[in-house]
């Protein structure tokens, strides 16, 4: 009974200490005397004592590695510091393992190199101005080079871009130059905007005045036109009253047995009263229309 106790106590002492319980997303690399036998994903596992040995715990979970800035030279040579953030997966526990001795140094020395190399075939205007193209370009050099470690690079992002205290003192006064000269022009352009504005207006307050005068203007033509016509209809209604009174009086004078020529010599008559109530004070009246000056008397009588 007590050596059974005795065996069970040192399998558990040799048998508990080699029990592994693998956490989600996570592997580990096992090596058998030595050499690579397995890798143990997330569960429970046990390995054999002394011959088996886990050399690499990785996680599998996405990671990010923050480098300090990198001293670059542009192509138009000038230095700056920049620094970058790498977004990487371990998708090989076996080739993390042994395919390089340090993955995370040999990624940021990758990472140092490949900024250099872009950053040499560009100007310090498109260097500031292309960021995108950068990240871009880093990314497709960085996971092709790190396939064989087994990392996936699935993203690079240039965190910050330092020029020199001389080239951002110059940047600076070239903005300010840039934003007064932009103040200068809206200036400019609402002046006038408002040049316009105004003489469109007047134009327009012109051109009603010389409307409305226009319209006053025919307004009293036509008030003229109109009261010369009516004066002249009223002078041709009463010429031809005047006419047709005359033609009566002729008419009665014949009918009263004058001739011609005694109508006109009444006439004449008419004349001489006419003539009569002007400025002469004395008037000759020839004997034969005296004459003749009773018979019109009686006619008018008739006529009343």
């Amino acid at each position: 009974m007590h050596w059974v106790i005795i065996i069970i106590a040192i399998l558990c002492i040799i048998i508990i200490p080699n029990i592994r319980i693998v956490p989600q997303t996570h592997a580990y690399v096992i090596e058998r005397l030595g050499k690579f036998h397995t890798v143990w994903d997330a569960g429970f596992r046990v390995k054999f004592p002394v011959i088996d040995r886990i050399v690499r715990r990785v996680s599998l979970k996405e990671q990010i590695a923050d480098f300090p800035p990198q001293p670059v030279i542009t192509k138009d040579n000038v230095t700056m510091q920049i620094d970058t953030v790498v977004f990487y997966r371990i998708f090989d526990s076996k080739l993390f393992a042994y395919g390089v001795e340090n993955p995370v140094l040999a990624l940021e020395s990758l990472t140092a190199t490949t900024l250099r190399n872009i950053i040499g075939e560009l100007e310090l205007d498109e260097t500031l101005t292309s960021r995108e193209i950068i990240n871009s370009k880093m990314q497709t050099v960085l996971d092709d080079a790190t396939d064989p470690w087994g990392i996936k690079v699935g993203r690079v992002e240039v965190k910050n871009i330092m020029p020199p205290t001389a080239i951002r003192e110059a940047m600076e006064k070239q903005m300010k130059a840039e934003r007064e000269r932009r103040e200068q022009i809206l200036i400019a352009e609402g002046e006038k905007k408002s040049a316009i504005l105004k003489a469109e207006g007047e134009k327009e307050s012109a051109i009603l005045r010389a409307d409305a005068q226009k319209i006053q203007l025919v307004k009293e033509a036509e008030g003229h036109a109109e009261s010369i016509r009516l004066h002249k209809e009223a002078e041709a209604d009463g010429i031809r009253a005047l006419k047709k009174a005359e033609a009566d009086s002729i008419n009665l004078l014949r009918e009263a047995g004058l001739s011609t020529d005694q109508v006109v010599t009444l006439k004449s008559y008419d004349a001489f009263k006419e003539a009569a109530n002007g400025q002469a004070t004395k008037i000759i009246i020839p004997s034969e229309i005296q004459s003749l000056a009773s018979v019109a008397t009686g006619v008018k009588e008739a006529m009343k």
